[in-house]
Parts: structure tokens; sequence; C-alpha cells
């Protein structure tokens, strides 16, 4: 005692400090930890060997690792809830412009902003320095990765007039500026691509036309029907006054222009309904038809499981191609070789080579559901897109492996490639998204509530850049639209 009445009266703080260790708490926090510690003093009491002063330091120490953890989950949400708002800009918004990138990087600041304030209030250690750093080193890849927009993408026109959905859109050979569609309508039109004007329509298939495709030199178009039919008609169209090669009375024209209404434009549209020849012998639905390098030959892909080679002279068949364990849902031949792929919903594709006299078969397992197609490129590569959400490049000399996978959030549907490289792929999610042959995303086209397609989109064309039109890329889909777009794949240096 008399120490410590020494020690009072010299006024040392610093064993008045040592004295003071305990941390002060409240009446209810003391009392919630002497019920913790109570409780972990009775569940432990029987076994534990540590002493209950450590054992209620050790309590306390796991109640401050929690409330670590709660700060950190509610930084995790506010930055979720970031994340799905810039998901939403991106849905809304085009890769034009520098606003884009302007919001990104308001994002990256706000963020970096956020998680500094966050820091401040709650004291918070080296594993969340590191936790935000990470997160920063992320957005910045995200940000880096979509500025500076390389392709531009401008809806020209809309071409309408079908009543169904429309299964597929073709572009004539160059120097036609004209396109071609096939719908669920039973119908197969042609169009102009300068003035949206509707020239020809052909009414020859009793069923849905699934496929249309020109002829590489002649004026000649080939559709593929549920009727299980494939046919060829004739597409010579007149530009002053439209004039369709019909077997019916001639159609009264009238002058119309590219604004009149759907049943005006119906009206004026000569109709052809005699095919030039009608190539037969599937059992099922005929979904695609091609012609093969030259046009003396045509490819049809059938839900009857097979293939089929015609000769267009004599109207017979060649060969049926058999080996797919489901439905066919695509065929396309190679620009200047006499390959053919089709595509099936047994998750494969197959490579046809009629170079020789016997021709031979290759089987490709790449895709684990649905093949939607697969298309030729003109560096001798392959491109399959599927229902599984991949789309994959393939080289035609060495095919074991894909070269490029593209991975998206919807199913693909039938895809096209520019010549110089650039593949659209249509969704069902009613966008098409540009990428390099390397997997790289280049564009996404625009669509909002004012342009771009309302519902799936089921087939991409590439035009002729070297014809200077207004369009030279086009979509359709099941809102039976057409859409003419100018993109310019000009692709800028990195």
């Amino acid at each position: 005692m008399p120490q410590d009445v020494l020690q009072n009266h010299t006024g040392k703080p610093p064993k008045s400090k040592r004295i003071n260790i305990p941390r002060v708490q409240s009446n209810a926090e003391s009392e919630m930890h002497n019920f913790q510690s109570q409780s972990f003093r009775s569940d432990m009491d029987g076994d534990s060997l540590i002493p209950p002063l450590f054992r209620t330091r050790l309590h306390e120490l796991f109640l401050q690792i929690e409330k670590e953890f709660e700060v950190l989950y509610m930084e995790n949400l506010n930055l979720q809830e970031k994340v799905d708002t810039l998901n939403e800009k991106l849905e809304r918004e085009s890769f034009i412009g520098d606003k884009q990138s302007y919001d990104f990087t308001d994002f990256d600041n706000s963020s970096s902003k956020g998680l500094s304030k966050q820091k401040s209030a709650t004291g918070s250690g080296s594993q969340k320095v590191k936790t935000a750093h990470k997160l920063k080193a992320q957005t910045s890849k995200i940000v880096s990765s979509f500025k500076g927009p390389t392709v531009s993408c401008c809806l020209v026109r809309e071409y309408s007039g079908h009543k169904d959905g429309i299964w597929e859109v073709a572009v004539a050979r160059p120097g036609q500026p004209i396109i071609g569609t096939a719908a669920a309508d039973h119908t197969a039109c042609i169009w102009s691509i300068e003035t949206g004007r509707r020239l020809l329509q052909y009414q020859g298939h009793l069923g849905s036309v699934n496929s249309i495709r020109f002829h590489p030199s002649r004026d000649l178009v080939l559709t593929a029907s549920g009727d299980q039919t494939a046919h060829v008609w004739q597409a010579v169209v007149t530009w002053d006054q439209p004039k369709g090669h019909s077997s019916e009375e001639d159609i009264d024209l009238c002058e119309k222009d590219e604004y009149e209404d759907e049943v005006a434009v119906s009206e004026g549209t000569p109709s052809l309904r005699t095919p030039v020849c009608e190539f037969t012998g599937h059992t099922g639905v005929v979904m695609a038809a091609d012609w093969l390098p030259g046009g003396d030959q045509v490819i049809t892909a059938s839900w009857d499981r097979t293939a089929s080679l015609y000769d267009v002279e004599t109207r017979e068949m060649l060969q049926s191609l058999s080996g797919h364990d489901q439905e066919l849902t695509h065929t396309s031949s190679h620009p200047t070789q006499r390959l053919v792929v089709t595509s099936s919903r047994d998750s494969t594709f197959r490579l046809w080579d009629f170079r020789e006299p016997i021709h031979s078969v290759s089987v490709f397992q790449g895709h684990t559901e649905t093949v939607t197609c697969a298309v030729f490129t003109r560096e001798d590569k392959v491109v399959s897109g599927s229902d599984d959400r991949s789309v994959k490049v393939w080289d035609l000399r060495n095919m074991r492996s894909s070269l490029a996978t593209i991975r998206s959030d919807s199913a693909a549907n039938r895809l096209a490639v520019s010549n110089t490289g650039v593949v659209a792929i249509p969704h069902d999610n009613r966008q098409v998204r540009l990428f390099d042959l390397g997997g790289q995303r280049i564009a996404r086209l625009p669509r909002t509530s004012r342009q771009g397609h309302r519902r799936m989109v089921s087939c991409v064309a590439w035009g002729d850049d070297s014809a200077n039109l207004s369009c030279n890329f086009f979509s359709c889909g099941f809102d039976r639209l057409i859409l003419g777009w100018s993109v310019n794949t000009c692709l800028k240096d990195s």
C-alpha cells in the first residue's frame, strides 16, 4: 500500500496504463461475451486443456475474423451490383464512339474510390488490400479489352414483307446488288439491296423454305424446304419494273416506292411458282442445300439423317451420304474445291471430300450439343457453331483439335465469315457478335428498342465490300425482318 500511494503521487503514466490493459466494453457486449465464453467453456471443459483465459481470448479473435468476413462480403455485394450495372450498359450500347470507354473509366474510378472509403472506414488489413488490388486489376483488364472500337457498325435499312420467321439470308454473286431470303411462310424472296424493294417472290414450295443460295455464275436460286424437296428456280429481275418468270397470268404492276405498306408491296411483287428443276428423294424435312463449285451439282441435308448429292442437268441423285446418328441441320460447300461439310443434331459435323472418284469422309466431335452450322473460309479453315454456346475454328490440314474456341452466353445459329476473316455469329438472345479467326472479340452489332432484332437472329451473310453499296452485311430473324448493316471491317493496329 505505501508503494501504491507513492506511485500515485509521482503520477507516472506507464504503470497506470499497465493496470488498465483489459479493453473497456459496454454492458451488452460484456454480457454477450460472458454468455458466449460460458457456453464455449461448458462445451470444452470436458476435454479441453486450454486455460479459460486463453479460450476467451481465442473466442474474441474469432469474432473479429467474423466481422472482417462480413465487411468483405458487403464489399463483394457492392462490387457485384456494379458489375451487373456494367453488363447492362454493354447490352444497351455499342462499341461505337468514345462514350463507352468513358463509362468504363468512370466505373473503374468509382470502384477504386469506393474501396478506398471502405478501407479507411473499417481499417481492413493486408488481405483486403490484396483483394482490392486484384479486383482493380481485373477491372482494368476489362476496360483495356474494350477501349478503342476496331469495327464500326451502323444499321442502314430494313427489308420487311415476310409473314413468318425468316430462316436464312443470302447474297448474290458480285455485280448483282440483290439478296435472297427463305422464310417459314412457304416463300422465298429477292430484294434490292439499295432500295429495300422486294423484286420477286417464289411460291413454289408447299412447306417452310429453310435455305436459299444463289448460283455462282447464273441467275438461278436453290431453295430447300420442309416439303422434303429442293428447288432450282429462275431469278431474273428488272429494276424499273420487276418482272418474274411465272407460269401464271401476268401480274399488273403499279408504281411503288420503298415506303409503301406491306400489303401494297405484296400485291405489286411479281411471283413465281414453277421451278426449273426439283430434287426429290428425301423422306424428311430438307433443312439446307448448297451449290458445289461450278454450279453443276448441289448438296442437300435432311432430317432423314442423310445428305444427298444431285446432278443439276439430269436432276438425278448421284450419292446418298449416310452416317449421322440424328437429323441434319446444315450443309455448306467449299468456294473453290469439291469439299462439303454437313452438321447434325448428333453433336458432330462431317467433312465429305469429292475430289476423288470415291469420296472420303471425316467425322469431327468438337461440340457437346447440336451443331447448327459449319462453313468454310477462304483460308482453308472450317468454322462450326453449336447449341452448346460455342463456336470453333478448325484448320483443314490438321483437324484433330480446334485452333480457337469462342464462348458465348447463347446458342450460335447460322454464322458467316467475311473475305477478310471476320466471323459474324447470330444468337438466340437477339445479339450478333463479330470475332476474328483467332477467337478475339471485335464488336457487337447495336441492339436497342429502336434498332436491331426483337427475336432470335437465325442467320447472317456478308456482302461484297468492293461493290460500294450502302449495306455490306445482312441479318435475319424470327421477328420477320431482314436488316442491312454497314460494317467497317478495316481492323486497326493495336
